[in-house]
């Protein structure tokens, strides 16, 4: 359990289990001082949800946390990613909090890039019932609509949907790991108990990006003071 009085990072990605792991530490009397996020190269896009900089800083001035961004490109993901631990850590954050299910690997790794750094990992997640997930997070009144999909694995129908238990059961249905924790998809939480406000989703087309189909997608309105930019 994470000591609520100490400031920690989330590893945000956007989607609803980074989301729900926050929730569960903020339910526990933890706040987030900080929104750690990957992008591309370039970024434009978030590296695994292809969300732009402006939805994420939306997220993060709902939740009353910085967002901090930093481009990296596959090969020098965990260069990038462990400098900006350690940034993070000369700033007094010691604790880092992860949306993990039940990927070893990449528990193993989070906890090597964090010891490395000085800091603990925490998975609030972890082994939980991927279903008791899905309905802790829909009851707890989170919103969250789907915006990629593996191509070969789901159809692209499935864009745009939102995260419901109806939608549960299509994804049952399709064969797919409901709770998408290989990558099947990828989801953008616009609501929620941690949200001082709703997001308002804008959608443009679906384009097909590195084995992914994307749904273009923008909040409404960028957060007040927005100056973009991330760290290379």
């Amino acid at each position: 359990m994470l000591d609520g009085g100490r400031p920690f990072f989330c590893s945000w990605s956007g989607g609803k289990d980074s989301c729900l792991a926050l929730h569960r530490t903020m339910l526990e009397g933890g706040r987030p001082d900080v929104l750690l996020t990957m992008m591309v190269e370039d970024g434009s896009r978030s590296r695994s949800h292809g969300l732009p900089a402006t939805l994420l800083g939306a997220q993060a001035s709902r939740i009353g946390a910085r967002l901090e961004l930093r481009s990296a490109s596959w090969s020098s993901y965990e260069e990038v990613f462990s400098g900006a631990l350690r940034d993070l850590a000369a700033n007094g954050v010691r604790d880092g909090v992860f949306g993990d299910i039940d990927l070893e690997e990449h528990r193993g790794w989070v906890e090597s890039v964090c010891a490395r750094a000085g800091m603990k990992a925490h998975e609030p997640l972890w082994k939980s019932p991927r279903e008791k997930l899905l309905r802790e997070f829909i009851d707890s009144g989170f919103s969250a609509t789907i915006v990629a999909v593996k191509d070969g694995t789901l159809d692209q129908q499935f864009l745009g949907r939102r995260l419901d238990m109806r939608l549960v059961d299509d994804l049952v249905a399709a064969d797919v790991d409901p709770s998408g924790e290989r990558g099947e998809y990828h989801t953008v939480v616009t609501d929620g108990p941690i949200f001082s406000r709703p997001i308002r989703l804008l959608t443009g087309d679906s384009y097909l990006k590195g084995g992914y189909w994307f749904l273009d997608v923008d909040a409404s309105e960028w957060p007040e003071g927005w100056g973009g930019g991330c760290h290379a």
